[in-house]
């Protein structure tokens, strides 16, 4: 099993940034891949960005260039740098892993619990 937790959410500017972290614990070893979903009222939580355990990131075309994720391997945490926000980007950010677990040939996801970040105007 894998659990997650968040910090970083809040209250910021437009123009301003933000940086989220997700610390991982359990079987981080068998994490494949991170990265991190939004969701606002009415609408389907979307992938904003993934990091590969080789490091390939991809990114929502919405935050590309003012979103960056990252990792630290030492410390089994994934960041998310969120610079340049606007108040489309209020939403509840999830966490997410995948990883294998031996029992199905797909990948298991964990999610963190989810934290606010609110862009006002």
């Amino acid at each position: 099993q894998v659990q997650l937790v968040e910090s970083g959410g809040g209250l910021v500017q437009a123009g301003g940034s933000l940086r989220l972290s997700c610390a991982a614990s359990g079987s981080v070893s068998r994490i494949n891949a991170m990265g991190w979903y939004r969701q606002v009222p009415g609408e389907q939580r979307e992938s904003v960005a993934r990091i590969t355990n080789g490091g390939e990131t991809k990114y929502a075309g919405s935050v590309q260039g003012r979103f960056t994720i990252s990792r630290d391997n030492a410390k089994n945490t994934v960041y998310l740098q969120m610079n340049s926000l606007k108040p489309d980007d209020t939403a509840v950010y999830y966490c997410t892993a995948e990883y294998s677990t031996g029992r199905s040939y797909f990948d298991s996801r964990a999610w963190g619990q989810g934290t606010q970040v609110t862009v006002y105007s």
